[in-house]
């Protein structure tokens, strides 16, 4: 991808020095433009921020030091060369002193000027870089334990930590939205294969005539369009980690070849008479109950077993209402941080309806509501769509008959009747139920009402 041109900002107050040295840069592709004062620059730096400046150092009754001593206190990041004509390494030296990244003793020659320029751009580059992969850091950091404090969260940090280190088979459980993914990844991180491939499969999403060659692979020619050999997943993530997410969504007989895997440690892709060895740790996710999977015959029971080795589950939203306010917290800095933008702050009855609320998409909506609240800073939609959706029923309007009732018969008739009041359409329908969209599927297929 082609690199962006570096925007150049020439302060000189000689027109014919200015122009000369704005010709120069243009012509070796660099974005230029040109002020003749310190207070022309502060303006057009406020419009719009260079990359670097190049500053003569006398620049009328104010300096190149004092416009310096201005981009170091509002742009600290942004590039500095100073020029001077006065014969003295005095100058150049307080210009260092105080934050200048390189300087110029006039004359200078041409190559001078774009050797400076070059090797104050590779330190921009270096400090960006580094301030992004600072800031991931920071993220991952965040995502192994800092975000949630209660006791919910605390049980599922410790066993993260505990296991993290091991090559034991982890079944992260909990409903959508929950961050199973993210402990997946925490678990990845805190091992010693955190430098090996992280290998990330959405088994929902693989459709079933394609599953064995995705996960195992396949030689040339063993299926119709297979031109040439496709090295599968598992093989791809050798010596690291692969996430198996929803894996309740499995076909059975991928099941039974990832039951053999997780047995022997050997796979064959699809075609191939020989077996390969893998040493891959193997975490899976599921929103389904897999012993009622098993108990209904669509999950075998000895992988379930072999996958269940560590279980750690994913609170819901709601069941840790005490995170509510922290999650916001750290959403709000991380969003405002993508976009480049001020943290947005939140009124107290906005975060009484943020806690209020029940969160049946858990941190994943969180986290899509106060996104949307940072690049569009509206209230009253957020606080309007709060109220908007479903409450948990009022059960002191609804008593239990004495003779109880039969549960399933009730599901599927909200299920029915949510259908039929938004003509079929499955989002609002799920919305009206307070489900994830997931969860009201896997409903719709528990009952056969699609």
């Amino acid at each position: 991808m082609e690199q962006p041109k570096l925007h150049i900002l020439v302060v000189e107050d000689e027109p014919d020095q200015r122009a000369l040295i704005v010709q120069m840069l243009a012509a070796n592709q660099y974005q230029v433009e040109s002020a003749d004062s310190v207070e022309q620059a502060i303006v057009m730096i406020k419009a719009s921020a260079p990359d670097l400046v190049f500053s003569d150092w006398k620049l009328g009754q104010l300096t190149g030091m004092d416009l310096l001593n201005y981009v170091r206190r509002e742009h600290p990041d942004m590039g500095f060369i100073i020029a001077t004509a006065y014969g003295t390494i005095t100058h150049a030296v307080d210009a260092m002193q105080a934050g200048a990244d390189d300087y110029l003793a006039k004359p200078y020659q041409r190559q001078s000027l774009l050797l400076a320029i070059e090797k104050v751009a590779k330190s921009i580059a270096l400090k960006r870089q580094n301030r992004r992969l600072s800031s991931e850091l920071s993220q991952q950091q965040e995502l192994v334990g800092l975000v949630g404090r209660s006791a919910q969260m605390q049980k599922v940090y410790q066993r993260v930590q505990r296991v993290s280190a091991t090559d034991a088979t982890v079944l992260i459980g909990g409903e959508s939205g929950t961050g199973k993914e993210l402990a997946a990844r925490a678990l990845y991180q805190l091992s010693g294969r955190s430098h090996k491939p992280f290998i990330a499969i959405n088994c929902g999403a693989i459709p079933e005539s394609l599953a064995e060659a995705e996960l195992f692979g396949a030689e040339k020619g063993a299926y119709t369009g297979a031109n040439t050999q496709k090295i599968g997943k598992l093989e791809a993530a050798d010596g690291g980690t692969v996430f198996l997410d929803e894996i309740g969504e499995l076909p059975l007989l991928q099941q039974t070849k990832l039951l053999r895997f997780l047995q022997e440690g050997v796979i064959s892709r699809l075609g191939q008479n020989s077996e390969i060895k893998l040493d891959v740790r193997v975490i899976a996710a599921t929103h389904r109950d897999l012993q009622q999977e098993v108990a209904e015959g669509r999950f075998r029971e000895d992988l379930y077993y072999r996958l269940n080795v560590v279980p750690i589950h994913m609170p819901a939203l709601r069941e840790r209402q005490e995170d509510i306010g922290r999650l916001v917290e750290h959403f709000l800095k991380l969003h405002a941080n993508q976009y480049g933008v001020d943290v947005p702050k939140l009124s107290r009855d906005t975060l009484k309806a943020l806690l209020d609320y029940s969160w049946p998409g858990n941190v994943r909506e969180l986290a899509n509501r106060i996104e949307r609240f940072v690049l569009l800073t509206d209230e009253e939609e957020m606080v309007h769509e709060l109220n908007a959706a479903p409450r948990p029923l009022d059960t002191a309007r609804f008593v239990l008959p004495d003779e109880g009732i039969e549960w399933e018969s009730f599901e599927k008739d909200c299920l029915r009747q949510a259908l039929s009041r938004f003509e079929g359409n499955r989002t609002k329908a799920a919305k009206c139920l307070g489900l994830s969209y997931k969860a009201f599927l896997y409903r719709l297929e528990k009952y056969q009402l699609v």
